[in-house]
């Protein structure tokens, strides 16, 4: 791979802020959705993420700088292994330990007490340089294949925009900022995943994954493709039974409430979110609401009226 500074087109004196502001501008220009005629452009895209990752990282970009590290990533350190296969380290009287790589990363084995550790020899290179300086520790896990390159970000939008769908703006872990469509009827705890727009290891690209969560409504609850809503009412209105207005999400309808029916659940059919199967119902309960400010009156007519009818609704 290229100089990490050449794939940027930045001089190795250049600024954080400016390195960014390179590789913001380049990532528009190289990006496979805009180049999509172009068979190499996954490929470029790549390297344009693997120079970030490094030089946009401050103790990667000091270990490359020092020539620890390779154009990706990768040690320059190969006197007692190799990079995909087996290896030993030796100490005194023949003693060794012996490490290799695997599926889930690097293992270790060996006899005797004398010989050097793995994560030692890994820990001297990259743990400190000249004058005992502290830098990064560099685990075992970070040298082993197949590491997880996607993000993941966690997106909260409002109930209307899940119903109708919209495209929103998301900044990603690695400093990008992507466009991210939300498709009308989005159940919450739903996960979209953006291709290729995820770390970049050589010509190897992660995924973004998106988790979008649905914020509270303070009208409406969610039950599946369902809404419910509590529908507030009048004692007269409970009573006497009247036609009140709904709300819903493509906007107030008409219900007609028949005398006694405080509680009872009624289904406005299709008027839920949006789904596959078609659209869900919204289920309204009247709820009493009595005034906010005491009424002598009212208080008077429900104590002559308890002591003339009294009934037990919760008998059963």
């Amino acid at each position: 791979m290229r100089d990490p500074y050449e794939v940027l087109g930045v001089s190795k004196a250049a600024s954080s802020q400016d390195i960014k502001k390179a590789y913001r501008r380049l990532a528009k220009k190289l990006h496979p959705d805009a180049n999509a005629k172009d068979p190499k452009a996954a490929q470029k895209f790549a390297e344009l993420n693997t120079a970030y990752e490094i030089v946009g990282d401050d103790a990667k970009r000091k270990a490359f700088d020092r020539g620890e590290i390779d154009a990706e990533g990768k040690s320059r350190f190969h006197a007692g292994f190799e990079g995909a296969g087996a290896g030993r380290g030796f100490g005194g009287e023949g003693n060794f330990e012996a490490f290799t790589w695997g599926p889930e990363g690097m293992r270790r084995s060996g006899r005797g007490g004398a010989g050097f550790k793995v994560e030692d020899i890994l820990g001297d290179m990259f743990g400190g340089v000249g004058g005992g300086r502290p830098g990064k520790r560099f685990a075992a896990e970070d040298f082993a294949p197949g590491r997880n390159l996607d993000v993941a970000v966690t997106l909260t939008i409002t109930l209307a925009e899940a119903a109708r769908g919209t495209t929103t703006r998301v900044r990603l872990s690695t400093g990008k900022d992507v466009d991210v469509k939300i498709p009308a009827g989005l159940i919450d705890g739903q996960q979209i995943r953006l291709k290729g727009q995820g770390k970049a290891a050589g010509a190897t690209v992660g995924d973004a994954l998106i988790t979008v969560t649905i914020a509270p409504d303070p009208v409406f609850k969610i039950d599946g493709s369902n809404l419910r809503i509590d529908l507030p009412i009048t004692l007269y209105e409970a009573v006497l039974g009247a036609k009140v207005r709904v709300p819903t999400l493509d906007g107030a309808v008409e219900l007609a409430i028949p005398p006694g029916s405080a509680g009872r659940t009624f289904r406005l059919k299709g008027k839920g979110m949006p789904a596959k199967s078609g659209p869900g119902d919204l289920y309204a309960t009247p709820r009493i609401v009595l005034p906010d400010e005491p009424d002598h009156e009212l208080e008077a007519l429900m104590r002559r009226w308890r002591d003339a009818k009294p009934y037990d609704p919760r008998a059963s």
